[in-house]
């Protein structure tokens, strides 16, 4: 049996002051907020979605419409996942996607294909007019031709590595690497 590394990359602290520091990097992009709604990839990024809205909205001084996306059918690897998959719940509220200009957001930004199956979902409530991406973490090794527009901190890994952020009870997150040593 092989031991585990694991350390945290990012504590909470850190993870709000990136969260703060990608709001200020959106906040050029955004030249009418009544055009721009925010929208988490659950499960990983909602929170982060909810954050960065927050910190956007407080900026900007109107509160951006939100809404999250459970990506569960759109995913390419359902089938590898097992006969009853856990489906979340998809909650635009009362946004309306069609020709918004979409803030997209997810933890991490890894293969690729999680944002390929947000977009998916998305498209499926509407034809956005543009679509930006931001995420928490990129840590590369991409299988699809995706990258960010908006990213906080970009974290070197080996393929088999695994990235998480954790949820904490009073909704603040860390960032914690895992290593399967030989």
């Amino acid at each position: 049996m092989n031991a585990i590394l694991e350390n945290t990359l990012m504590t909470p602290d850190q993870i709000h002051q990136a969260i703060t520091e990608l709001a200020e990097t959106i906040l050029p992009s955004i030249s009418d907020p009544t055009q721009w709604c925010v929208v988490g990839i659950r499960r990983g990024g909602a929170v982060i979605a909810q954050q960065l809205r927050d910190s956007l909205s407080a900026s900007l001084q109107v509160k951006l419409p939100i809404g999250f996306l459970d990506i569960t059918f759109y995913r390419d690897d359902l089938s590898t996942i097992g006969p009853h998959p856990t489906v979340g719940a998809t909650d635009l509220g009362l946004l309306d996607v069609e020709h918004a200009r979409v803030i997209l957001v997810d933890d991490i930004l890894y293969s690729g294909r999680t944002v390929r199956a947000g977009l998916d979902a998305l498209f499926a409530f509407g034809r956005p007019e543009l679509v930006k991406l931001a995420v928490l973490v990129d840590r590369g090794h991409r299988q699809l031709p995706i990258q960010p527009d908006f990213c906080a901190r970009q974290v070197p890994t080996e393929l088999h590595d695994n990235l998480k952020v954790v949820t904490h009870a009073d909704q603040r997150l860390s960032l914690v690497h895992t290593r399967a040593l030989p």
